[in-house]
């Protein structure tokens, strides 16, 4: 039994139009519904709210001195998602470890963001199943 009807993370970001055109057209994620200064994203089996922050009193988003999140999302093919990311302009440290393989990037407010192989990560779900 599901403790949860739908799961979903937000993000509230200052450069919300250039987040929603990334999540949307660089990402490829389709959008569920948007209202003002809002956007909501299918992702994956969950949800992914873009909006904007308008509790904060910054005017530009600062550096952060370490991610605090990470949106990691499984596809079958790693290489081929940081490809396209690379194909419009964002930077993708792309990396192959034996547990499998993920690519990083940022989106433009800086929050990072994973692809990560859907195999391997399904093969480490039996293997902690059959232990």
């Amino acid at each position: 039994m599901a403790i949860f009807d739908r799961t979903g993370f937000i993000l509230y970001v200052i450069r919300y139009q250039e987040c929603v055109d990334f999540y949307q057209n660089k990402l490829g994620l389709p959008i569920m519904f948007t209202s003002d200064m809002l956007t909501c994203f299918q992702f994956g089996d969950a949800y992914l709210m873009v909006e904007f922050d308008d509790e904060t009193t910054r005017t530009s988003p600062e550096p952060m001195d370490r991610y605090r999140s990470c949106l990691r999302m499984n596809v079958p093919n790693v290489k081929e998602y940081a490809d396209r990311l690379a194909r419009h302009q964002v930077e993708v440290d792309y990396q192959e470890h034996s547990w499998g393989t993920v690519a990083k990037f940022t989106d433009p407010e800086g929050n990072l963001c994973a692809f990560k192989d859907s195999d391997k990560f399904d093969q480490q779900i039996r293997d902690h199943l059959s232990s």
